[in-house]
């Protein structure tokens, strides 16, 4: 890290864990910014996003709440630093690119979609972290680093800046909403017994009493094709195949697709090496 640590506010100072001075007391201090933070992804990994609060952080940890400020300025900061934490390393997306069949829209197209997949995965094994408020822009290590892979995936596009940006934030979005929509459908069965598949079956069986062709005539046809029937069980066990998160990747994708097009048309072809 080159940066002049005087130069570089506080809370930046431990979000990329840059080293602290040396405090001439010749034994290093038991308590560091990094044993803090993964504690407090711990406990919101085993209790929820309200279980991470600093006094039960302290409490894990065995010493005192006020001890923790030396290292998390606020409660704020320190779900800052969950976050960047609990994201970790970004995929290969040149890799996965670079092995992509087809041509060059394939390629932008497979890193891109890896991405995403693997922020599925990610949301799906700390499920409190796309309920995180989003206050600005990347600033962590991790953070960037997944920003740098997405940017990555499309470096072979005629894309401006904006538009890659744009293209990152729409697609980490639908993911984010994603993640959350089936946290959410599962609390909304909690207490029934019912898989999403076994509660989709229950769903269409129950509106089909009351939806009439005269009033809900697209309504009638979409519960009379069965496609709230076709799911087998265990559809839905696997984060990033099912169907519906399968779908709205693919069209995110499409769309991005368009403006990577309408980009090289407007730019012309790119030279041959």
């Amino acid at each position: 890290m080159s940066a002049d640590r005087d130069e570089v506010p506080a809370e930046l100072v431990r979000l990329w864990r840059l080293p602290a001075p040396a405090s001439g007391l010749g034994r290093p201090a038991a308590l560091d910014t990094e044993r803090v933070v993964r504690t407090g992804v711990e406990l919101a990994d085993r209790d929820g996003l309200p279980g991470a609060t600093l006094p039960r952080i302290a409490k894990e940890l065995g010493v005192s709440p006020m001890s923790l400020y030396r290292h998390v300025g606020s409660k704020d900061e320190l779900l800052v630093l969950m976050r960047d934490l609990a994201l970790g390393s970004p995929p290969d997306t040149a890799t996965a690119a670079g092995t992509a069949a087809g041509a060059a829209a394939e390629k932008w197209r497979a890193g891109l979609r890896q991405w995403a997949v693997a922020q599925r995965l990610v949301n799906h094994h700390h499920p409190w972290l796309p309920r995180l408020p989003i206050a600005g822009p990347p600033t962590g290590p991790h953070e960037i680093a997944w920003m740098e892979a997405g940017l990555s995936a499309l470096s072979g596009t005629e894309l401006d800046w904006a538009a890659k940006v744009g293209s990152l934030t729409l697609l980490s979005g639908y993911v984010r909403h994603a993640s959350l929509l089936v946290q959410e459908h599962a609390q909304g069965r909690s207490g029934t017994g019912l898989s999403q598949e076994e509660a989709e079956r229950a769903y269409a069986r129950s509106l089909a009493r009351l939806i009439t062709p005269e009033r809900f005539p697209q309504m009638a046809l979409l519960l009379s094709s069965g496609t709230f029937e076709a799911a087998p069980d265990g559809a839905y066990d696997d984060p990033v195949s099912d169907h519906d998160f399968v779908f709205g990747l693919e069209c995110v994708l499409d769309g991005i697709a368009v403006a990577v097009d309408r980009a090289r048309t407007a730019t012309g072809p790119r030279p041959t090496p």
